[in-house]
């Protein structure tokens, strides 16, 4: 089967039928939650210290994005494929999203992220999709830009599916010479199919390159089977309609809930949100 890469680029690929049926599939839906929970684990983020603003690189239709949610933290998510955000805001997911080519690089204020993560994204930069693309330039925009966007210290870990050394030696290589240090964590090496790619990336607290011995002492190890099972295979529900962590999820079509939703419209720039009032969420008696 073709890599989706190969065959065009994002924003075309994950048109308005791709981008719902990548959404709705059960399978993507425990993938992408099992990666977003490692990616997590490898971002450590400090205990205790309440929520965090981490950025969803290629965000898509939110998926992460919930999971990120569900443990307690804000996010911003960005993706270029206009029609997987169109399914986000349907699905009227809580982070800010943008509409991004993160081959340009970023334009975020220095510093404004506690972390970053990404899953499943980085490969199709490796890809010229025009004559202006250069692998290796939108390679060096997205780390240096990146860089400047987080806080020191943090990090920033990108779940990717690289089809060679040679890609993972570019990305790295690309990674550390715009500051970040860390490194290339793999989970399951010995199993084809369980096996996967993590850049576990760090600025400040052990940055500098894979030569600075700190920055090799801080990459986490990759997980390995367990009596031949994976760690992480785990099946979860939707995330909609489950317990959020810390609280439960508002009934759906109550007061709170309403509340909340016309708020979350409001601060989109929606116009036409009734106002709140003591009859919002009540409910009408039927009529005869």
């Amino acid at each position: 089967m073709s890599r989706p890469e190969h065959i065009s680029p994002p924003e075309i690929y994950y048109g308005d039928v791709e981008a719902t049926k990548y959404t709705q599939n059960s399978r993507i839906q425990t993938i992408q939650t099992e990666m977003t929970l490692r990616a997590l684990e490898l971002l450590a983020l400090p205990e205790n210290a309440g929520p965090q603003f981490l950025l969803d690189i290629g965000c898509g239709s939110g998926l992460s994005g919930e999971i990120i949610e569900e443990e307690g933290h804000v996010w911003v998510g960005c993706d270029v494929a206009p029609s997987m955000l169109e399914v986000a805001l349907d699905r009227e997911v809580e982070g800010d999203l943008f509409l991004q080519d993160i081959g340009q690089g970023f334009g975020f204020r220095a510093g404004t992220f506690d972390g970053a993560i990404s899953i499943s994204v980085l490969q199709w930069l490796f890809n010229s999709d025009s004559s202006s693309h250069n692998p290796a330039q939108r390679l060096l925009r997205f780390f240096t830009t990146l860089h400047s966007s987080l806080k020191r210290p943090s990090r920033a870990v990108l779940q990717f599916y690289p089809e060679s050394d040679d890609q993972v030696h570019l990305a790295l290589s690309t990674a550390m010479r715009a500051g970040f240090g860390g490194g290339l964590v793999i989970d399951y090496p010995n199993s084809r199919k369980a096996k996967k790619f993590f850049l576990c990336l760090m600025v400040g607290g052990g940055g500098g390159g894979t030569n600075n011995k700190a920055a090799q002492e801080q990459i986490p190890k990759g997980l390995e089977m367990e009596d031949g099972k994976v760690r992480n295979e785990v099946k979860r529900e939707k995330v909609q309609g489950r317990k959020r962590k810390g609280k439960e999820m508002e009934e759906k079509g109550g007061k709170d809930w309403i509340l909340r939703k016309k708020e979350l419209y409001r601060k989109r720039g929606k116009e036409d949100v009734p106002r709140d009032s003591k009859f919002t969420a009540r409910k009408r008696k039927t009529r005869f």
